[in-house]
């Protein structure tokens, strides 16, 4: 079915094509990512847009000893698949299989792991000045990661940007001290959404394979010197090549910035993409190469709507439609977008900032009904919690939808310019505790802990999707930080409260009324606790807030049980766990506590439920805990 992909098992076979066989390989690699990805899904639109870049690149470049390294690992699966995992891409995103993203240790082709936008430039930067240095590495290590091999040339270092990521400040930041190092590197701008320049087409494509074409350069260069001694000629000719270029290609910025500018090309015209990458593969200095693709290029639904062909769940390739029968119950992301309508609704200073999200965080229906309070910063997550300072600080009441993953890039301005100044800033934070398929890179597991030691902040976890509404309303009409934290995915199915009713900050419930043992449950895992309960006869609680706590509530529950177990989809160390820790602690309260939460490592991906009984966060591992507590505690007792 795929005659010449079923032959590469690495590079190395590729390289031994005949270029007349690129085309056909590409048409062979988009048909089984499709496949692929229609049987496990993932992410789809833009690796369909990377096939021909992807195959172009380990074409010319010697990888993995050439360091190729990927700043979204959205646009990677073609990559994956060219390097050794074509047959394993069936586990995509699947416990104990595929990584959806770039992994180190995954494969010695992963130059750099990535999750975050944002991260190519300043790593592959970090690795060509490594190179520069000649600094061994490790012992071991070098040559374990693909180390220079007898006979072989400089090692390149290529970074690729894609999906948005040059909307990052990190990118930027490196770009700005690459030109200024003038080290050797190639930075290649994969724009699939036609965001800097439409300029594609055979005279751009001409005009890129002249300027990165050695005798180009050489003579730029040589010129460069010559004129070094007469400064006002040097600055005509910089001046005069500067707006010759301008006219034709978009790269001024990063000329300015210190790079030698090329583009844009049709990233689906290999015979240009080659013959670029070949020429510039043999210049010096800074190098940026401007791709234009189409996202989801070769498969009609993704290329009509690549936004919603961008992250999938298994589908048919026929129709483009999911499988499987669709959920009844909503997710907590649609209860927060359907929240924030009828919020936005009755009050007029609600403003929502997004950074990139809308899709996932569930601003559609907002974004369109109310268009001029919606802000949409790109992948730049300082600037949202920043900007919605601003907004606070004149009056507004913005609202801040983001994942928990990426609230951890913003933590500076949470503190110093939200906290600090007591402002009325919500954070809506998705995708909170363990995420499932996408893995440690996008899993919300430390934001409880690194948000309940700020001040000022109140900070909510709910139960259910009522709870999750009346939550979110009462962060907004408090005047001061506050944040509701809700897992990926659908609740226990609980009945939604039309109204935008409030919560007493600081008090927790007695949901059910035990003996001897009390599960005090923090947001999600109030249902595992509830089934527990049954077989232990405990108490439950539902704690709510996580700061501030219902001191009396469980200084209560400590003096009338002898066992407190406490439960939170977040890492125990720093968790909330650790709050009750601290407050039985302070008020003198000897009880014993076990504290049950994520443990101390990145957890892989799987389902949601699957890494949550792997972690002893369902009913059976909080019975298996209490358990075994009891055990110990006998048989400390008999001896």
């Amino acid at each position: 079915m795929y005659p010449l992909l079923e032959t590469v098992h690495t590079p190395d076979d590729l390289r031994r094509f005949d270029e007349a066989q690129l085309a056909p390989l590409a048409a062979e690699l988009r048909a089984f990512l499709i496949e692929s990805v229609g049987r496990t899904g993932g992410h789809l639109a833009a690796g369909l847009g990377t096939v021909e870049l992807t195959i172009a690149l380990h074409y010319v470049f010697n990888t993995p000893h050439d360091r190729l390294v990927w700043d979204t690992g959205h646009q990677s699966y073609p990559h994956k698949i060219l390097t050794g995992r074509r047959e394993a891409m069936q586990s995509l995103r699947r416990k104990n299989g595929l990584a959806g993203f770039p992994k180190r240790d995954e494969s010695l082709y992963d130059a750099f792991g990535v999750g975050h936008a944002g991260t190519a430039v300043s790593a592959a930067l970090g690795m060509a000045i490594a190179q520069s240095l000649n600094t061994p590495s490790p012992s071991g290590e070098s040559e374990a990661r693909g180390a220079k091999p007898q006979g072989e040339g400089e090692r390149k270092i290529i970074a690729v940007l894609g999906d948005g990521s040059l909307t990052a400040g990190l990118s930027f930041e490196a770009l700005n001290h690459a030109g200024d190092l003038a080290t050797d590197l190639l930075v290649i701008l994969n724009d699939n959404d036609m965001s800097i320049s439409p300029n594609v087409g055979g005279m751009s494509n001409y005009l890129a394979r002249v300027l990165s074409g050695k005798i180009y350069f050489t003579v730029r260069e040589r010129g460069k010197r010559m004129l070094a001694a007469v400064p006002p000629v040097q600055e005509w000719a910089r001046r005069a090549e500067e707006h010759m270029k301008g006219m034709v290609t978009p790269g001024t910025l990063f000329e300015e910035m210190g790079f030698n500018y090329i583009g844009p090309i049709d990233g689906h015209d290999l015979p240009t993409l080659l013959t670029t990458l070949r020429n510039m593969r043999a210049l010096k200095g800074p190098q940026f190469l401007h791709v234009v693709t189409q996202k989801g290029k070769g498969y009609h639904p993704a290329e009509s709507d690549p936004c919603a062909y961008h992250g999938v769940a298994a589908f048919d390739i026929e129709s483009g439609e999911p499988l499987g029968k669709p959920g009844g119950k909503p997710s907590y992301t649609q209860v927060f977008g359907d929240w924030l309508c009828d919020m936005a609704e009755r009050e007029p200073r609600l403003v929502a900032i997004t950074p990139a999200m809308r899709e996932g965080s569930g601003l559609v229906k907002f974004s369109e009904k109310y268009p001029e309070r919606y802000f949409d910063v790109g992948i730049a997550e300082q600037h949202a919690v920043t900007l919605a300072a601003g907004l606070a600080c004149e009056g507004f009441k913005p609202v801040v939808a983001i994942y928990s993953t990426f609230l951890q890039r913003a933590y500076d301005q949470l503190i110093h310019d939200v906290a600090l100044q007591n402002l009325p800033v919500l954070f809506a934070i998705d995708r909170a505790g363990l995420v499932g398929p996408d893995g440690p890179t996008h899993a919300g597991s430390f934001d409880l802990s690194f948000m309940r030691c700020v001040p000022n902040l109140v900070l909510m976890t709910p139960s259910d999707e009522s709870e999750c509404r009346a939550m979110l309303s009462t962060g907004f009409m408090h005047d001061g930080p506050a944040a509701v934290r809700y897992p990926r995915g659908a609740g226990p199915g609980a009945a939604i409260k039309p109204a935008l009713t409030t919560l007493p900050i600081g008090k927790a419930e007695v949901r059910r009324k035990g003996k001897k043992i009390a599960l005090l449950a923090f947001g999600a895992l109030l249902q595992p606790a509830l089934a527990a309960a049954e077989d232990l006869n405990a108490t439950v609680i539902n704690m709510r807030f996580v700061k501030p706590l219902d001191v009396n509530l469980i200084l209560q529950t400590a003096a009338t049980h002898e066992l407190l177990v406490t439960l939170e989809d977040n890492v125990v160390m720093g968790g909330a766990g650790g709050a009750v820790n601290e407050c039985l602690a302070e008020a003198g309260a000897l009880v014993p506590i076990i504290n049950l939460g994520l443990p101390d490592r990145f957890i892989e991906q799987g389902t949601r439920e699957e890494l949550l009984s792997d972690c002893g966060l369902d009913a059976v591992g909080v019975l298996n805990a209490v358990r075994a507590h009891f055990e110990t505690e006998r048989v400390a007792q008999g001896a």
